[in-house]
């Protein structure tokens, strides 16, 4: 059996006192176990459906379907009909903090959206004006492309621009402005996949900063009452808690919303109401949440077309 690293063995007692649990939590690294698959219905979902079905936990919304083992739902064809969207269940729990906004259109700004799952998430949740898509690193721009041209997510735009640029150009305009950070991925190995140096302390470090850089330009995007939600898929408190603590440090018009549906699942490593999922739950390979909320009096500023074409900004097209 593969023996846990230095490095590994330093997190786990970092993030749980009881030895139990620390053990559970490294064996879910080193000797990772499938996952149940998991869809997100586009479209509406049919009354009988095509995939045996895992029963919902109490936080799942009803477009979502977490199937048994063994489920091949990508090889489907609804799956190429645009008919769902194949996600980890991880990303369902981290994106539900999003059904604590009431919905009421405007735009919603994903900053780090490929390969595309949470702006699909947020656009079926919460039915906004217009969505956009933006990713700054080109090679995963045609992969976003296509997804949110297979499941129709429309009316959206696409845009590949650093969040810094947004900042300056569409401030204090989007009802929702989505952060799911550039991360260690520490949860890959949960998944049986390779994250290498996803526990060095130079390599979280670097992640926090790219984090804190990303998170401050987007709240700059967010209306006044607007909502900011932040998210990853690792476990390093350097690269959530502390993210959230240093942001309401710095940023001291948001404040972080209680998620009731996410209450049992509360970090016991901080007072900030943020949430997380570990592997040893058995329900995904891990996640980290929080939505925060712009305390801001005022209205969202309109957003001229002719800034967003300069922006680059385009506009996915759906086929009839």
């Amino acid at each position: 059996m593969e023996k846990p690293s230095n490095l590994l063995l330093k997190l786990s007692r970092r993030l749980f006192a009881n030895l139990d649990i620390q053990e559970k939590f490294i064996q879910a690294l080193i000797n990772p176990q499938p996952f149940s698959p998991c869809i997100l219905w586009c479209q509406p979902k049919p009354e009988i459906s095509p995939f045996t079905v895992e029963s919902p936990t109490n936080w799942q919304p009803q477009f979502v379907d977490r199937l048994q083992l063994g489920e091949k739902p990508g090889k489907h064809p609804l799956h190429d009909q645009g008919d769902f969207y194949c996600l980890d269940f991880s990303s369902v729990f981290a994106a539900t903090s999003l059904l604590a906004i009431k919905p009421s259109g405007g735009l919603i700004f994903d900053m780090c959206a490929a390969p595309g799952g949470k702006s699909i998430f947020a656009w079926k949740a919460l039915q906004p004006d217009l969505l956009i898509s933006n990713e700054v690193i080109g090679k995963r721009l045609g992969m976003l492309i296509s997804n949110l041209k297979r499941c129709q997510i429309h009316p959206s735009l696409v845009a590949n621009r650093d969040s810094s640029i947004f900042a300056e150009t569409i401030p204090l305009s989007a009802n929702l402005v989505l952060v799911d950070a550039p991360c260690t991925g520490q949860s890959l190995l949960a998944k049986g996949e390779t994250a290498p140096g996803c526990f060095h302390p130079t390599n979280i470090n670097k992640c926090a900063n790219r984090q804190k850089r990303i998170i401050a330009n987007s709240a700059q995007l967010v209306a006044p009452q607007g909502y900011l939600a932040y998210m990853t898929c690792t476990y390093s408190p350097e690269e959530n808690e502390e993210v959230c603590q240093w942001f309401l440090e710095r940023f001291p018009q948001f404040q972080a919303l209680t998620i009731s549906h996410l209450q049992a699942y509360q970090s016991h490593l901080t007072n900030i109401p943020c949430y997380r999922l570990f592997p040893q739950d058995r329900l995904g390979a891990g996640a980290f949440t929080v939505l925060f909320q712009n305390t801001a009096s005022g209205e969202a500023k309109e957003i001229d077309e002719e800034v967003l074409q300069q922006l680059g900004c385009k506009p996915i097209r759906i086929s009839e």
